[in-house]
């Protein structure tokens, strides 16, 4: 063979591979059920779910070389939607898909390597992701977001609901949410921004811990953390049972009475008091970290 026809073929092979490996466009849609289940999955890349006034599911995007295939399933009312990968294959599987629901639906969200994004779905949403960044807007249903490293940031229009947030290095912000909430970092900062709320549970471990909202009659705030500060920013007319105290740090209180002592011989601070009738509970602690309490 001559050298001329050796690299022609060289060329064309390698322009072969070169189009083997290209990424293809998806685009389906099938039925859906108004107030019904979807679950979607990608292992790597991104997924983006949309709330929208059609009754179907939309699936576009870009699926990674090596992904099998797309899988859009309806069962009654749950439709599936999963990017197939290959079983031994961990290499150009990225895929970044943009999937449109009712806006009425349910949703299950999981990821690997993935960052999901949510907006305009009203119904239920459980997202879980092990390494990506979670933003999702909440509506008067139960929110359950979980990373293992990646920030989580939820938005919501002030009507009460369920939320349940966790990542293990992150931070968590939670914005304009009422009602319940459970919020716990490993390492970073937890914020809850605005809303009113009857339960409050913030934790963390190497981070600050943050509540800038309303505790409502009867309501319950709980905040720690192991090394970090802790702002506490309640509205008026707060009515609650205050118990706080720091190892190594120091407290400061808006509403009147002085922290103390825990002993001559030990650098903790400590503070109770009751403010208005009493009828909630406000519990704060940290054991290296100051504690800011203020109306």
């Amino acid at each position: 063979m001559s050298k001329v026809k050796y690299k022609i073929l060289t060329i064309l092979f390698g322009v072969l591979l070169a189009t083997a490996a290209r990424s293809a466009d998806v685009d389906k849609t099938i039925d859906a059920a108004a107030n019904g289940q979807v679950d979607i999955s990608n292992i790597a890349g991104s997924i983006e779910v949309y709330g929208w006034s059609k009754n179907s599911v939309e699936v576009t995007g870009e699926l990674g070389a090596n992904v099998e295939e797309l899988v859009l399933d309806r069962d009654g009312d749950r439709v599936t939607v999963k990017v197939k990968v290959p079983e031994d294959s961990s290499s150009m599987i990225s895929s970044d898909i943009v999937v449109r629901v009712p806006e009425g639906s349910s949703i299950s969200v999981s990821g690997v390597s993935a960052d999901i994004e949510v907006e305009d779905v009203l119904g239920k949403q459980g997202l879980h992701t092990v390494s990506g960044e979670i933003t999702t807007q909440a509506a008067a249903a139960d929110l359950e977001v979980a990373s293992v490293s990646g920030d989580v940031e939820v938005e919501g229009d002030r009507k009460d609901t369920e939320t349940k947030a966790t990542t293990v290095s992150g931070d968590i912000t939670l914005f304009g949410l009422s009602g319940e909430v459970q919020a716990e970092a490993v390492s970073g900062d937890v914020t809850i921004d605005e809303g009113s709320f009857d339960r409050v549970a913030l934790k963390t471990v190497n981070g600050d811990p943050s509540f800038l909202a309303v505790l409502r009659k009867g309501g319950r705030l709980g905040a720690e953390t192991v090394n970090g500060d802790v702002e506490i920013e309640l509205g008026d007319n707060v009515s609650a049972v205050f118990d706080i105290d720091t190892f190594n740090g120091d407290i400061e209180n808006c509403f009147g009475p002085a922290a103390q002592r825990t002993s001559k011989y030990a650098p903790g601070w400590e503070l109770n008091f009751t403010q208005g009738a009493g009828e909630g509970s406000v519990t704060v602690s940290t054991m290296n970290g100051d504690i800011y309490i203020c109306n």
